[in-house]
């Protein structure tokens, strides 16, 4: 993955000031709007379902500024985000939570251990190729561990390039593969990599799949 992309202006502004518009654009003309405000905010009532099902401890992959991270840490709950803009971990670590400027795809701390691994906010996208990191993230949680997916809300299964824009001009130098799958692509790449579904559930207009390695 680009992690360049992900350092752009576009991004790590938005994150600046906790405010959009900023979207994922195809050179087609195909955008993509980011919930940059919501991930800036306190967790939703969709978020609570997510983090009810949380079995520590938790590694938030893609964890942006950390909403999910720093409840967690409210909770008493052991921790770790990870994205590798420095702009979202410095935010995070700045409202309270532990985070790594990482991708999941560098060595990580505690691998094979980790209670729950989320994907929240379309982060299965993550790499361009969810199959890829879906068993990534098979080597990082526990023999008992659990993943929690967002899935898109339309019943999709793509693979894009894109780049950061913010519907002002500002646009990512750097394209990066994507990829978007719906609840039922992504039960397919699940049962394909070696997961079986635990959970389904639907909360405040999101979807969410609850993963154990077979």
């Amino acid at each position: 993955m680009s992690v360049r992309a992900w350092r752009a202006e576009p991004y790590r502004d938005a994150l600046l000031t906790g405010q959009g518009p900023l979207f994922l654009r195809r050179d087609d003309g195909w955008v993509l709007p980011l919930e940059v405000e919501r991930w800036c905010a306190a967790p939703d009532s969709a978020d609570v379902t997510v983090l009810a099902r949380c079995r520590g401890p938790v590694l938030d992959i893609g964890c942006g500024p950390g909403r999910l991270v720093v409840a967690l840490a409210a909770l008493g709950t052991t921790s770790l985000g990870l994205d590798v803009s420095q702009e979202a971990v410095d935010r995070t670590v700045r409202e309270g939570g532990a985070a790594l400027c990482r991708s999941v795809f560098d060595p990580l701390p505690d691998e094979g251990s980790w209670g729950t691994a989320l994907l929240m906010d379309g982060n299965i996208g993550i790499g361009g190729a969810p199959e890829n990191l879906l068993n990534r993230v098979s080597e990082l949680i526990g023999p008992n561990g659990t993943l929690i997916v967002e899935t898109a809300a339309q019943d999709i299964d793509e693979r894009v390039e894109v780049r950061f824009c913010n519907g002002r001009g500002a646009r990512g130098a750097a394209a990066f593969p994507w990829a978007r799958a719906g609840t039922r692509a992504l039960l397919a790449y699940a049962e394909a990599t070696g997961w079986t579904a635990e959970d389904q559930w639907r909360a405040a207009g999101r979807n969410f799949l609850q993963l154990r390695r077979r």
